[in-house]
């Protein structure tokens, strides 16, 4: 017979059970450190985050140098300095950041300033903004001390001036305009990813923290003011540090019309694996564009909290640069059309 102290054992050996149930069907413990980025040229962007991850730093700190090593590099021209402009010449930034209290800063149209994630995250730090843009934006980081210098190296503005004699904007053909003077491209065509290969970063480090950031010159030739993807939170950046972090680089207008970072990161909320969630923000932009889909070109990159990463695209040929304790390496997508 059961008695009632061997009941009230039994009853609490059946609670503590329950709980330890509950504890091992929750979140899987961080695996971190690892980064993340868009494109497999930007391995050198991952080991100036990595050289911040590895010593126990901030994912926060991390992606913020690892994306000043393309915003530097004047041979990428769709990141910050040797950036190709827009029509009227002039090389203007996008760029945002974000940690893992859902903080963030952004700026837009931003010029003559080298490295605009850092202005970003004093945005995001000392100013009750999120976005700031323009001469705003410069004005701002003038008076944070940073110089003003000229990004415009001379074979941009070479490309430029040949894309002038046309003038015609068209993203598809700007590629095969370099390559037929010889200039140098960020990839082989017919890589389908226009004319620009902006970085998005995320990182997951070693307290299981979430960050992102995301920085670009844009598309080549772009209008006067024309903003992408890129600076937008929710679009081209989102962290959520209950679930994930998600990235985009592509075609910005077609990512902002899907949410398509948050999207991504709402699918992973939900149960989706990283790469399952990239493909259902694709899916969405293919519906977009119907018959067009194929003239589009978005990739996503996620990580969640478990140290689990994916990445998706519309078109074949995305990567995405991987940096952890055991491997660094890229990997091509999967893609919506073969």
């Amino acid at each position: 017979m059961l008695n009632r102290r061997n009941f009230i054992q039994l009853a609490g050996l059946s609670s503590a059970l329950l709980s330890v149930k509950n504890i091992s069907a929750g979140p899987a413990v961080s695996k971190g450190p690892i980064v993340l980025s868009t494109w497999a040229q930007n391995m050198n962007a991952n080991k100036a985050a990595w050289e911040v991850l590895s010593k126990g730093g901030k994912a926060l700190d991390a992606v913020e140098a690892g994306v000043m090593i393309p915003e530097a590099d004047p041979h990428d021209v769709s990141v910050g300095y040797g950036g190709l402009p827009d029509r009227d010449g002039k090389v203007t930034l996008d760029a945002c950041i974000m940690n893992e209290k859902g903080q963030c800063g952004a700026v837009m149209a931003l010029e003559h300033i080298m490295h605009p994630i850092q202005v970003a995250r004093l945005v995001m730090e000392q100013t009750p903004h999120v976005q700031l843009v323009g001469e705003g934006a410069l004005q701002f980081a003038l008076s944070k001390g940073f110089k003003m210098e000229n990004l415009l190296t001379p074979e941009s503005e070479k490309a430029w001036k040949e894309w002038l004699k046309t003038s015609k904007y068209d993203p598809l053909t700007i590629p095969k305009i370099l390559e037929k003077n010889n200039e140098p491209l960020p990839y082989p065509w017919p890589v389908a990813m226009l004319n620009h290969d902006t970085i998005g970063m995320i990182a997951l480090d070693a307290d299981g923290n979430l960050s992102g950031a995301c920085t670009t010159s844009g598309m080549a030739y772009k209008m006067r003011g024309r903003v992408g993807d890129s600076p937008i939170i929710g679009a081209g950046l989102f962290v959520d540090n209950e679930v994930g972090a998600a990235a985009s680089t592509g075609v910005g207008e077609e990512v902002v019309k899907v949410c398509g970072s948050h999207t991504v990161v709402e699918m992973m909320r939900q149960g989706k694996s990283p790469e399952a969630a990239c493909k259902e923000a694709v899916r969405r932009i293919v519906k977009n564009n119907g018959i067009n889909a194929k003239t589009v070109q978005v990739g996503f990159i996620a990580l969640n909290k478990k140290g689990e990463y994916g990445c998706y695209s519309v078109m074949q040929k995305f990567t995405m640069a991987i940096r952890s304790q055991k491997k660094e390496e890229s990997i091509t997508s999967q893609s919506w059309f073969k």
